[in-house]
């Protein structure tokens, strides 16, 4: 029996065409999504936020420290879609 592949999307990296600056979409809680979604520098995420999925973008790299902890919670949420073996195989959620 072969491995089971499996995919969890918890962020995109991209640059911003209009003035050529990294921008980060991620997904995130719903307690965060109401929080920084009126902040400076955030917005709901294009294609993902108006499809009931609670993602933002971050479009202002001022605070790196912030945006690596929003970062990490996202690729925690997507972790725990994957099942129980599957993160105790990676290490995840211990």
């Amino acid at each position: 029996m072969g491995r089971r592949s499996c995919l969890e999307l918890f962020a995109i990296g991209g640059w911003n065409g209009a003035n050529k600056t990294p921008t980060f979409s991620f997904e995130t809680s719903e307690l965060d999504f109401q929080f920084i979604q009126h902040k400076g520098g955030y917005r709901p995420a294009p294609y993902f936020a108006n499809r009931g999925t609670k993602w933002i973008q971050c479009t202002d790299r001022q605070n790196e420290e912030e945006l690596r902890y929003y970062l990490s919670e996202s690729h925690r949420l997507a972790s725990l879609n994957l099942t129980n073996k599957l993160q105790k195989e990676l290490h995840l959620n211990q």
